[in-house]
Formats: structure tokens, C-alpha cells, sequence
């Protein structure tokens, strides 16, 4: 790899690190969700509301991404993303009261919106076209990495919370668990900031601003001055004919002619996230308690989850190009519905039964002796009966502390399902609606209307998101888990009759073909 390549590289990994502390920020709260809702009392719905804040935030600042950077420039906007991510973690760690961390969180949010729209679009401009695509993909990479990395520190700082260890009992960790969790945010972010001030401003942005001489510099560093040159004048060139171009209105694409690829766009945006992938990545340690594993396992297997996550997000990277949009997005479907199914099976056969021996084992500080009283040799069989039979022997707060030492002793489950279940899904998710949605949005729609389609369609896709996080608590407490489950595998299959009757394979054809082919002429 020549020197170019290298310098290039290392900028677009750089910038990528923004995606790293999106998908960290996104995922950590998943472990918090335990320890907060005992903490500040939450009902099910403020709990999602702690988990969702983030997302609703995220959403506003993917819509304020674009403009700022046009004008503060694409490292600056990159800089007080960083800024914003330091401060929410911060302040979520020091929070007192649940508005406060809502509140914290929402600041982060804008910091999320910013790094999923900026840092590709930052690559995108620096990079060269033999490798764009390649360097663009860091983003969505370190996006993933991010949320395992999430996992695995979260899992860690829970084994110091347990640990006698001077350094660990000095930091009181064990007494601050979740706020460790959220406040170690902080050293990435602060890692981000700086190292921006060692990447070069946009040189398509410095050339749109006025300062000609300056873009070409930089481009000269990543591309040589021959190549710079040419590019700069078809830089000037594009610009020159943008300002002869009409406005369009984000009315035009809800045009007829736009019916056809916005149908597929918005249905692409709800599917992903109504499948209940935020459900799973935002709450799997909860997940995993519901299975009786315990708190500890419970983490560990979000450990695996992330690293599930990781690989086959790489599969799909590789595969997208080769096996083409819709061969994946058939595949990952059927896999998103026979794992959803068999979750709701695996639930649905659990039973919840207290005996007199199991029930002293529960090591937390309940009253075992209303548990015997109330609870012994009775067989429940879904955790809805079970959990409202535990609030009323131990009250509201006690139940939700301690459910998950109390569910370890009384469920008759397999564990190795659920746990099966939930990596399939994860899996059939990661190589095919995770990365699969965002290159059809860069393909479906026409370059006229393109960033205004895009932007709808991503705000549609955020917007559910949000919603799922929101309700998967009151879900699982009112409907179940088996219930859950099988909702979103309905979902799945739904969804999977619709690509295959539907959506259009995209692979190998050029934008002008796709438009032609999918656009309405009429």
C-alpha cells in the first residue's frame, strides 16, 4: 500500500471513530436498564422512555447533520458531536433523577444523529474511487464494533462491581455500576476529539466554501496533483451546474411517478426496526434474565450477541456485491422468522414453580418466608401470571429488584434455546436488513430527490426504532415474552411476502438503469 493509500486510510478510520461511540452510546444503556429501574422507581414505559430518548434526539440530528456541516464544515460538525458525546456521558453518570439521565441521554442523541450522517459523507469526499466503498464501510463497521464493545465493557465492569480488589472497592464501583457503564464513554470520546485535529477539512467542502487553493492541497495529499487538479475542476464544474438546477421540494417525492420506489423505501425503514432489532440489542441482558441464566450470564451472553453481531455484519459486506440485495434480504427474513418463532416457542413452553427447596436458594434479600406462604408448589404458566403473583407477595419495588434471582429458581426452560434463538436472529438481522436497507436507499431513489427520499425514509426508520424501544418493556410485562416474540416474527413474515413479491433486485445495475427501470415515466 503506497503512502497515499495509508494516509487516506488512516483519516477515514479516524473519522469512523465516530461511528464506534454511535453504536456505543446506542448499546450501553443496555446494560443500565437493570440497575436504573429499582433505582428511580420506573414503570415500564419510563424505563423505555430512558432506553428510547437517545433515538428520539438521534433523529432531529440526522435532519440538522447536513446543513451544519455545510456550513461549520464536516470536521467541526465531527468535533462538537464529540463534545456532545463527552458531555452525555458525563452527566448520565452523575445523574440524580430519571429526567436528568433523560435528559443527559437526549444530548447524546444529537451527537448520534451527527455521527451516522457525517463520517460517511466525510469519507465519501476524501476518499478515492477504487476504495471508497471500502473506506466508506469503516463507518458502518465501527458502528457494530461499537455495540459489541458496549457489551463487553459492560459485562467487565459488572465482574469489578463483584470483585474485592483494592483499586475496584477505591473507585466504589460495585456501589456505582451502571454509572461506570455510561461514564466510560468519555475516554472514546475524548480520544475522537482529538484525534480530528490530525484529519484534513473536507476538500469538497473547502472548495464549495471558496477556498479553491486549500482543497486542492489536501486533495493533492490523498490523490497526487495531477489527479487533484482534474478533480477540483469537476468539483467547480458540479457546483457551477447545481446553481442552474431548480429547487426541489420535499413535496415532489410524494409525486405518482415516486409511488413505486418510496413504497419500497418506507416499507424497507418500518421492517427493519419492527422486526425488533433494538429490542434485542437495547435490552438483551433483560432478555437473557427472562431465561433464568442469572445476572452475570445474562451479560456474558450479550458479550456474544455483539460478536455475532460483528461477524456476520462483515459477511454481508462481503456477500452484497456477489449474491446481490434481494437473495439477502429473503434469506436474513426467513432466518428473522424462524428465530422470532422459535423464541416465542421456547418461552411459551417455560413453566414457574417455587418449592420449598428452591426457594432457599434465592440469595436476595426477600422475604422467603412470604415467598413459602404465598408462592410454594404453585406452577404458573407464562411470567405475565408469574410476575404479577411475585409484585403482589413482595410489592412493586422488591419484585422488579430481585425478579431475576427469583426466576433463575423458579423457571423450567431451556436456555440453550433461547439463546440459540436469539444469535440466529441477530445473525439473520446483520446480513440482511441492517446493511441491506441503507445500500437500497442509495440505489432506489433518483439523484434528483435523493437526499430529501433518503431523509424521510431514515426519519420513518428512527421513528420506529424509537417506538419499539419505548414499549418493549411494557410488551414483555403485559403481553409476555412468548407473546413478544411471535409479534415480531408476524412482523418478519410479513415482511419477507413483501420482498419477494415486491422490492427488485438492484445489484449490477447502474443508478440511471435502476431509475429507469423503477421510476415512473408518466
Amino acid at each position: 500500500m503506497d503512502s497515499r493509500k495509508v494516509y487516506v486510510t488512516r483519516v477515514a478510520l479516524t473519522v469512523a471513530l465516530g461511528g464506534f461511540l454511535m453504536g456505543f452510546d446506542a448499546s450501553v444503556i443496555s446494560g443500565v436498564v437493570r440497575f436504573i429501574e429499582p433505582e428511580f422507581g420506573l414503570s415500564k414505559l419510563q424505563l423505555g422512555w430512558a432506553v428510547g430518548s437517545l433515538t428520539l434526539t438521534s433523529t432531529l440530528g440526522m435532519l440538522f447533520a447536513g446543513p451544519l456541516s455545510d456550513r461549520l464544515g464536516r470536521r467541526t460538525t465531527l468535533k462538537i458531536a464529540a463534545v456532545l458525546f463527552a458531555i452525555s456521558a458525563i452527566a448520565s453518570a452523575l445523574a440524580q433523577t430519571f429526567w436528568f439521565l433523560v435528559i443527559a441521554r437526549m444530548l447524546g442523541g444529537f451527537g448520534v444523529g451527527f455521527a451516522l450522517i457525517i463520517p460517511p459523507m466525510y469519507i465519501g469526499e476524501i476518499a478515492p474511487p477504487k476504495i471508497r466503498g471500502r473506506l466508506v464501510s469503516f463507518n458502518q463497521l465501527n458502528i457494530v464494533v461499537g455495540i459489541s464493545a458496549a457489551f463487553f465493557t459492560n459485562y467487565l465492569i459488572l465482574q469489578w462491581a463483584q470483585s474485592d480488589a483494592a483499586w475496584a472497592q477505591a473507585l466504589m464501583i460495585d456501589e456505582h455500576t451502571w454509572r461506570w457503564m455510561l461514564g466510560l464513554e468519555t475516554l472514546p470520546a475524548l480520544i475522537f476529539f482529538i484525534g480530528l485535529y490530525f484529519v484534513p477539512k473536507s476538500p469538497r467542502w473547502q472548495i464549495m466554501i471558496g477556498n479553491r487553493e486549500d482543497g486542492e492541497n489536501t486533495l493533492t495529499q490523498i490523490v497526487g496533483p495531477e489527479s487533484a487538479k482534474k478533480q477540483v475542476s469537476d468539483i467547480l464544474e458540479n457546483l457551477e451546474a447545481d446553481k442552474e438546477k431548480e429547487k426541489v421540494s420535499i413535496k415532489e417525492i410524494f409525486h405518482p411517478y415516486l409511488r413505486y420506489v418510496l413504497l419500497i423505501g418506507v416499507t424497507l425503514a418500518v421492517l427493519q426496526q419492527i422486526t425488533g432489532i433494538n429490542a434485542v440489542f437495547f435490552y438483551a441482558p433483560v432478555i437473557f434474565e427472562q431465561s433464568g441464566i442469572g445476572t452475570d450470564a445474562s451479560f456474558m451472553q450479550a458479550v456474544l450477541v455483539g460478536l455475532t453481531n460483528l461477524v456476520f455484519t462483515v459477511f454481508a459486506i462481503m456477500l452484497i456485491d456477489k449474491l446481490g440485495r434481494k437473495p439477502l434480504l429473503i434469506g436474513g427474513l426467513t432466518g428473522i422468522t424462524l428465530m422470532m418463532m422459535l423464541l416465542a416457542y421456547g418461552f411459551n413452553a417455560a413453566t414457574y414453580e417455587l418449592d420449598e427447596e428452591s426457594i432457599q436458594t434465592i440469595e436476595a434479600p426477600v422475604n422467603l418466608d412470604l415467598l413459602s406462604a404465598n408462592m410454594a408448589n404453585i406452577t404458573y404458566d407464562d411470567d405475565v401470571q408469574f410476575r404479577a403473583a411475585l409484585t403482589e407477595t413482595l410489592g412493586s419495588e422488591a419484585a422488579v429488584e430481585f425478579e431475576s434471582q427469583i426466576i433463575t429458581a423458579a423457571i423450567d426452560i431451556n436456555p440453550k434455546l433461547i439463546l440459540f434463538a436469539i444469535l440466529g436472529f441477530v445473525a439473520s438481522f446483520a446480513i440482511s436488513l441492517g446493511p441491506v436497507m441503507w445500500v437500497m436507499f442509495s440505489e432506489l431513489f433518483p439523484l434528483r430527490v435523493k437526499g430529501f427520499a433518503i431523509s424521510f425514509a431514515g426519519f420513518i426508520n428512527s421513528a420506529i426504532s424509537f417506538l419499539v424501544q419505548l414499549v418493549f418493556p411494557w410488551e414483555l410485562a403485559t403481553l409476555g415474552n412468548s407473546m413478544t416474540f411471535l409479534l415480531y416474527g408476524i412482523f418478519a413474515l410479513i415482511g419477507l411476502f413483501f420482498v419477494w413479491r415486491v422490492v427488485p433486485e438492484t445489484k449490477n445495475k447502474s443508478l440511471e438503469e435502476l431509475e429507469e427501470q423503477l421510476v415512473a415515466t408518466s
